[in-house]
């Protein structure tokens, strides 16, 4: 028995010598190879091959979830209904200063001035007075009553989830992004009138309150 102890605490030592030397050009064998060699993928690589080796993945967020900067989620879906709740939707921000606007006017010219211009006149450069890639010719944000008559909530509306030839700017600009662009919009507008912007921002949530106001046209 004593012989079998002192081979047995050999054996041991012999191991943990082995095991614990210097040369890290022979690494020791993996104990877990699943968690050595995961088999996660990088969001940004190539996807194309997965679905051949039966693995169901696409890098969209996971439903229910909200991303960093985002307070709450948009609640009203994209469909006729929620475009027309959207006209009840408050503006949950308080009207902008000057250097927020000044901000908000650069948010505009980055992504919304290629189509509407400059100058909200529908002329950018996709239309180019109809010269440009584009055959019709974008809204016009400021001059069509129609346009001005709809209130924040519906732009913002549009902005998440876009309408006709319009796509969604959900993934360029955040929540906030978008509701400073609203407000931008609505104050082109009154400025083109001569008035001043009323403040139409408040600080509850983007709950709608009391009944759905009905918005002109319908989404698609």
């Amino acid at each position: 028995m004593k012989k079998l102890a002192i081979i047995i605490f050999s054996a041991f030592s012999a191991l943990l010598v082995i095991s614990c030397g210097n040369d890290h050009s022979k690494p020791g064998r993996v104990y877990m190879p699943d968690m050595a060699y995961s088999r996660a993928y990088e969001t940004y690589a190539d996807h194309s091959n997965l679905s051949a080796k039966a693995i169901n993945y696409n890098n969209r967020p996971v439903v229910g979830t909200v991303s960093r900067g985002e307070e709450l989620p948009y609640h009203l879906p994209n469909d006729s209904t929620g475009y027309a709740q959207s006209a009840s939707v408050v503006d949950p921000l308080p009207k902008l200063n000057g250097a927020e606007m000044t901000e908000a006017e650069r948010l505009f010219l980055i992504n919304c001035a290629i189509c509407h211009g400059p100058a909200l006149d529908g002329n950018g450069p996709l239309y180019k007075g109809g010269n440009g890639p584009f055959a019709a010719k974008p809204a016009v944000l400021v001059g069509d009553p129609k346009i001005e008559g709809l209130p924040e909530g519906t732009l913002y509306h549009v902005m998440t989830y876009g309408k006709n030839l319009m796509g969604s700017y959900a993934s360029q600009l955040d929540r906030k992004q978008r509701w400073m662009v609203a407000q931008y919009i609505k104050m082109k507008q009154q400025s083109a009138k001569g008035g001043n912007e009323s403040s139409t921002g408040a600080s509850d949530s983007t709950s709608t309150t009391g009944k759905a106001a009905a918005a002109p046209g319908t989404a698609k």
